[in-house]
């Protein structure tokens, strides 16, 4: 039984280094998360209002998310270090758990793409139309045209049915040259067009999500199945180190 336990003795070391190591890579995705749920919070706020208003909370998801990965991520590495099984057990469970929700979100966004494409249409198509150069949603469209250099949701058309244009024309944002961009050339539906961006900015924004999808999709898959990983050393360490306890006594 001595020589059983001097056998899995260097196993258990081996599989130690390994969720230590797992353990930190895992602690380094919370931290990314957590970067750019502050990132999204603080640099993105004006653009993830056009989406919708129950969209807004996507960064505190992240937030939140990652927070919790960098706290469990320090507690995997210090169960393992401590070689205690029931907090090596419930590291496993979180695994799980973080497993669970990431391939759920990553199926869901993938499957209801076409609805986030048209819910974001509706909201872009309504913060044109009632645009006033002023509150949160009429700066995230002014940010998004000059960024994007892009012009109203399908192109510049879509200013002229708008509650602004009768009064001020196209917003400034949508001058492609803004030395060559007057006031009186943007109220004026004839020589504005030559002055504006010609791309819609909703064209750009969802071919960005169709090229990109596949490779999105891809990664969001790829972490959620290497907590997999994390699950099965967590377990494994797990089991070995009861067993080696149990033939000792």
């Amino acid at each position: 039984m001595a020589s059983r336990r001097m056998e899995t003795k260097p196993l258990i070391t081996c599989l130690k280094t390994l969720l230590v190591v797992y353990s930190f890579v895992f602690w380094i995705t919370g931290a990314i998360l957590l970067a750019v749920g502050l990132w999204g919070k603080f640099m993105l706020g004006q653009y993830i209002a056009l989406i919708a208003d129950n969209s807004t909370n996507a960064p505190y998801v992240l937030i939140g998310t990652g927070t919790s990965i960098i706290v469990f991520g320090l507690f995997g590495c210090f169960a393992t270090c401590r070689g205690s099984p029931w907090m090596l057990k419930l590291y496993a469970m979180f695994l799980s758990l973080v497993f669970l929700a990431e391939l759920v979100a990553g199926v869901s966004g993938f499957i209801f793409r076409h609805e986030i494409k048209g819910t974001f249409k509706r909201s872009l198509k309504e913060a044109v139309q009632n645009y006033n150069a002023q509150d949160e949603r009429s700066l995230a469209v002014d940010n998004m045209q000059r960024s994007l250099r892009c012009c109203g949701v399908l192109n510049y058309t879509s200013w002229f049915t708008s509650i602004y244009f009768p009064i001020n024309g196209i917003p400034p944002s949508c001058c492609a040259s803004v030395s060559d961009c007057s006031f009186l050339d943007l109220r004026n539906a004839t020589i504005a067009p030559s002055k504006v961006y010609q791309q819609g900015c909703y064209e750009l924004v969802t071919s960005f999500i169709e090229t990109n999808m596949g490779i999105i999709a891809g990664v969001t898959f790829g972490i959620a199945f290497s907590q997999m990983i994390g699950m099965l050393l967590a377990c494994c360490l797990s089991r070995f180190i009861t067993a080696n306890q149990y033939e000792m006594v």
